[in-house]
């Protein structure tokens, strides 16, 4: 479900998930009612790196569709990257992205803060300061209490079992502390304190240099205390962005209309050019795409770009094709391999899934080379700082896989004719279906039989794949799953799906395979480690130190195929989204 450097200077970073949306038509100048500029000529990749369709022009709606659920819409709660990229329309952190394209999109800047976090000489104190005029949508200001009650709100994993670890694992909480509702009226100072209602300090329990990137992500977002509803707040939250809840339908949609108490004056990061922002829930993957190429809808939320039935119209249409942007992505498309789930505790046969799988069936799954991305050997894809490539389980000549060293691996681990367990997959996702069949398929050749098991995209990690004790109940010895980037580096990819204190019995782990000490051992030396240079060897060695105990079975690292229908403006791709920067969005 994104993706930190600091200090003095802000450095780069990417935040990554998948999504799909937009373009079109050009209009310029700064005005609604302004007269419309000659229509922008439409080109593959033009929205890769430059602002396609520039304009500032205010005013209609934008329509946006999501063939799942939203895991949640409270901030202390989501970890979708596609949720991410749209929570800052209707939130402000601490910090945030640039809203701009490429790498300067990868950029960290102020959001409620007047400043990046000024972090004290050993790094494990960071202090920020509030801008002025900041209010929620009901007119009242918004303070570094709001702030802090919100961080402390989302540490209570059992009320909010979706959201990021980084900021409960890395403060300084009081022995014991489970969050607001069961911790009522304990002072958290120790973690973080507010001398003032503009002044917010937070004190980490080890070094950490990247921490203006943990302040960009959601859970910072201000909640009053006097409006939280727990669990429920996901039903109507309280604004402190540009757009403010109008309707919010659990399981079929929502509407976002400005929010008349923010202040333009405050907030030099969103243009806010839409009225207002509508959005579907639980629409078909296929039509939605159909939907995106006829304009009916302009933004696909879910994140994977458009779907196989979609590329084989879009791909031989000339005037299609010239539709689409397809960036190269921080993500990983992988399947968790479960150790707790017999017989995949023994090693060997764990081994023998890595071995028997089709590689290029997996890459076809996801729409081949071109959309789907390179068939990947180990968990971090290329592109992150020092990654390096290898590969301890070669597929064969063909990537189809070795069925040999299968049958070898399935002898010494006591299932030489092979073993039945079930696969889980998001059941509103057709290439995770696709994937789960390839698997089904290909392992069958060496008798490992598999079960197909679909599941709601919403509660996947909370209910299902990432809790334990379901995952052992129903045998989902594999899971289809992928994995962006929170920021790029080692940490921002590997720490969450690869830490095994990142796993909740309570369920909502990002990280549903992998418990190795030695992995938790070494992210904890990587944080007391300044130099980012000298932390890639860490990197490296627990890539290879998951993949010696097979519990994670890497597919694809991603690429997609983004299709931007007519109507929009400002459309481009950022390094931090990977994807189209909602942001930044308008509409004719």
């Amino acid at each position: 479900m994104k993706k930190r450097r600091v200090a003095a200077a802000a450095v780069t970073a990417a935040l990554a998930m998948g999504l799909a949306a937009c373009g079109g038509t050009s209009t310029t100048g700064g005005e609604s009612g302004q007269s419309a500029a000659p229509a922008a000529k439409a080109e593959f990749n033009a929205a890769l790196t430059k602002v396609f369709n520039p304009s500032t022009k205010k005013g209609g709606t934008i329509k946006f569709a999501n063939s799942g659920d939203w895991d949640s819409l409270d901030p202390a709660d989501t970890y979708y990257g596609y949720s991410w990229n749209f929570i800052r329309l209707y939130g402000r952190a601490l910090t945030m992205f640039k809203s701009a394209p490429g790498a300067e999109g990868a950029t960290v800047v102020p959001d409620l803060a007047t400043d990046l976090g000024k972090p004290s000489e050993d790094f494990k104190t960071w202090t920020y300061t509030l801008r002025d005029g900041l209010k929620f949508e009901d007119g009242t200001p918004i303070t570094s209490k709001d702030v802090a009650y919100a961080v402390a709100r989302s540490t209570d994993k059992e009320t909010f079992p979706n959201g990021p670890t980084y900021l409960k694992d890395m403060l300084n909480w009081p022995k014991g502390y489970e969050g607001p509702y069961k911790s009522k009226d304990v002072d958290f100072s120790s973690a973080i304190e507010t001398p003032d209602d503009k002044t917010i300090i937070f004190h980490l329990t080890q070094p950490y240099s990247g921490f203006d990137y943990l302040a960009q992500m959601s859970p910072t977002m201000p909640v009053p205390k006097a409006k939280d509803t727990g669990a429920k707040y996901r039903e109507h939250v309280i604004s402190s962005g540009p757009y403010m809840f109008e309707k919010n339908e659990i399981g079929k949609g929502f509407t976002l209309v400005r929010n008349p108490h923010w202040d333009p004056a405050t907030d030099p990061n969103r243009p806010a050019l839409p009225d207002r922002i509508e959005v579907q829930t639980n629409v078909n993957a296929d039509d939605l795409d159909n939907r995106l190429m006829s304009g009916d809808i302009h933004i696909d939320v879910a994140g994977t770009g458009v779907q196989p039935a979609a590329m084989s119209k879009i791909l031989p249409d000339p005037n299609l094709k010239a539709q689409t942007d397809n960036p190269t992505l921080q993500r990983l498309w992988y399947t968790s391999i479960s150790p707790t789930v017999k017989p995949l505790d023994n090693i060997d046969c764990r081994k023998a899934v890595l071995y028997a799988a089709d590689k290029t069936g997996y890459q076809s799954a996801y729409g081949g080379e071109f959309s789907g991305g390179q068939i990947a050997t180990n968990l971090m894809p290329p592109s992150i700082p020092g990654a390096q490539p290898f590969d301890l389980y070669p597929s064969g000549p063909d990537g189809t896989g070795d069925l040999a060293k299968a049958k070898e691996h399935l002898a010494a681990c006591g299932q030489p004719n092979g073993f039945e367990t079930n696969i889980a997959y998001r059941a509103e996702r057709p290439k995770e279906k696709a994937t789960a069949e390839a698997l089904q398929q290909s392992l069958a050749r060496v008798g490992i039989k598999l079960t197909l098991k679909p599941y709601p995209q919403a509660d996947y990690f909370s209910l299902y794949a990432g809790k334990p004790p379901y995952v052992v109940e129903n045998k989902l010895g594999l899971a289809v799953n992928g994995w962006g980037s929170d920021y790029p580096d080692g940490y921002g990819f590997l720490q969450q799906i690869t830490d095994s204190r990142v796993i909740r019995e309570t369920g909502g782990s990002s990280n549903i395979s992998v418990r190795i000490p030695e992995v938790d051992k070494m992210f904890d030396q990587s944080l007391q480690e300044a130099d980012a240079k000298k932390r890639e060897p860490i990197w490296n060695a627990i890539d290879k130190r998951v993949m010696e105990e097979a519990v994670i079975l890497p597919g694809v690292w991603a690429k997609s195929l983004l299709f931007r229908p007519k109507g929009l403006t400002n459309v481009f791709i950022s390094d931090s989204q990977q994807m189209y920067d909602y942001v930044a969005l308008g509409v004719q």
